[in-house]
């Protein structure tokens, strides 16, 4: 018996193998220029590592996760579970042909949606102020980060080519900050006045604008997505001072969005998780460290997978599948 996840990612597809007692079978990721060129089939390197016959269910994150509400089997779904794929970054086609891939499969698939003006599970504040809060995979971390720490009221910060934080409260998602109003990420960034000026003016759309509000603005870096976290790194290890400012600053973004979820918390918080490539990170610099040198102990700190998105959703298909009726609470529509 094996459960499968799936998640979304900005830099690729990853897939987690789990087993019926919750033991990681494999993680592996697929590039998004290697799937959409053919080259790589998701359902061949499943099928490579574990009897498809054997999986009683996966579970799917998708883009931005706007056009449903529950978690539902895929073929429930419409459109993809997407309003629009504009304005959500940088799209190369790589995740639309991995999800056709696995819709036209045997194997049983829900599909998990994201945090946005429809949600009915999220605090009639978020919902009122922001249209978008949160892609699905960041259920499935928050999920994971459950499953980590049995925590009820905490904070998921997911710092990777985005950020965004989740505020979870009672065991339930109360809202989030998605990555284009808040904290930077590598790659992509809130929005300021001299963009909108650029968008205003022409010399660049605001999806361009998205796709360069990062800490690689400060750091003068650019190119393919998947390199310029790498490359920002790089430049930090050698000692650039763009670059060490780059990352300062986003650790200062990061601090002051989970500080601002705190405050509307109505209960105290039992602590904050950490994960993404760069929220996980331990070198060239340890965010763990770093991030709490503004919060002064203040909270405790558990460092996750960077991977936890894929393994939160093989967690939720997990949990579906044994009869739940709502994650974090999302309400569960499986019959």
């Amino acid at each position: 018996m094996v459960f499968i996840g799936m998640d979304h990612g900005t830099t690729g597809i990853s897939f987690c193998l789990m087993s019926q007692n919750g033991e990681i079978i494999d993680i592996f990721k697929i590039d998004r220029e290697d799937s959409k060129s053919g080259k790589v089939s998701a359902l061949e390197e499943l099928s490579k590592r574990v009897d498809l016959s054997s999986v009683k269910l996966m579970a799917i994150t998708y883009a931005m996760g706007d056009g449903f509400n529950k978690i539902l089997p895929i073929e429930k779904v419409e459109d993809r579970g997407i309003l629009s794929i504009n304005g959500a970054g940088k799209v190369t086609g790589g995740g639309t042909s991995v999800f056709s891939e696995l819709e036209n499969s045997d194997i049983p698939t829900i599909m998990i949606p994201g945090l946005h003006k429809n949600s009915t599970s999220l605090s009639k504040l978020f919902n009122a102020a922001y249209s978008h809060q949160a892609s699905p995979e960041k259920v499935s971390i928050s999920y994971n980060a459950f499953k980590e720490t049995g925590w009820k009221n905490y904070i998921v910060a997911d710092i990777s080519s985005n950020s965004v934080d989740i505020l979870i409260e009672d065991s339930k998602i109360k809202g989030a900050m998605d990555a284009c109003i808040g904290a930077m990420g590598i790659v992509h960034g809130p929005i300021d006045l001299e963009m909108i000026r650029d968008i205003d003016e022409g010399r660049r759309t605001a999806n361009e604008c998205f796709s360069h509000a990062g800490a690689i603005k400060i750091a003068g870096v650019d190119g393919k997505v998947a390199n310029m976290k790498d490359q920002l790194l790089e430049n930090y290890m050698n000692g650039d001072e763009k670059a060490k400012l780059a990352i300062d600053t986003l650790i200062m973004t990061v601090a002051m969005e989970i500080a601002g979820l705190d405050i509307v918390c109505e209960n105290d918080i039992d602590g904050i998780v950490l994960t993404g490539s760069v929220g996980s990170a331990t070198e060239p610099f340890n965010f763990e460290d770093e991030i709490n040198k503004y919060f002064k102990n203040k909270y405790e700190l558990k460092v996750i997978s960077k991977e936890s998105g894929a393994i939160g959703a093989a967690q939720i298909a997990q949990a579906v599948y044994n009869g739940e009726d709502n994650i974090l609470g999302i309400e569960v529509d499986f019959n």
